[in-house]
């Protein structure tokens, strides 16, 4: 069953993606991921509040593979340089059978 890693980000500060981004790459397709979306343009249609800057949703084929991509060493230093110019939610969510 495949599983998503949802980014749901307010950049406040962009000078961390151009470093952030190549190695992050390589790494969702070190645990076999692709990235569906990718947007700094959504359009919220429900809720409340301004939508995020950038939205990214990338797929895995397992739940396994797609913690697996979160929790790797190589990405907990990219995590706090994305943490560093960024606030927002990510998630690991369930796709159906």
């Amino acid at each position: 069953m495949s599983a998503y890693v949802i980014a749901l980000l307010d950049v406040s500060d962009p000078s961390w993606v151009a470093e952030y981004g190549p190695p992050t790459h390589a790494l969702v397709e070190k645990h076999v991921g692709r990235y569906l979306a990718r947007d700094r343009e959504s359009t919220k249609v429900e809720g409340g509040g301004n939508p995020p800057s950038t939205a990214v949703i990338i797929e895995f084929p397992t739940l396994a593979q797609a913690k697996a991509f979160h929790s790797d060493p190589d990405y907990q230093p990219l995590i706090k340089m994305r943490q560093g110019g960024s606030t927002g939610d990510v998630l690991i969510v369930n796709g159906e059978e």
